[in-house]
């Protein structure tokens, strides 16, 4: 199995604005479970400490092989979820890794 995980950090936006921000991405990336057969589990959590200075949201995927989170990264479903990820964050960061 293959465990894709992602760290986002969003830019800086008032903190209601970035709560609300937080929550949309949040659902949109869960609601990636039901529209992509590839993804065998999905997690997405927000840091607790939204002022801090690391990343403020998480995504924890698995795929039973590569060859399926390069269908997952290329699905119709994953690059509109992508057009929020452009549009509220700074930085990102992915690992890849076999387990």
């Amino acid at each position: 199995m293959i465990n894709h995980v992602v760290l986002f950090k969003f830019k800086a936006f008032p903190a209601d604005e970035k709560q609300a921000k937080l929550s949309q991405l949040k659902n949109a990336l869960l609601g990636l479970k039901d529209k992509i057969a590839e993804l065998q589990h999905l997690e997405v959590g927000t840091n607790h400490e939204l002022d801090a200075k690391s990343y403020d949201l998480c995504l924890i995927s698995h795929f039973n092989s590569l060859a399926d989170l390069k269908v997952y990264a290329v699905h119709p479903e994953h690059l509109k979820v992508l057009e929020l990820v452009k549009a509220y964050t700074e930085l990102r960061a992915a690992v890849d890794y076999e387990f």
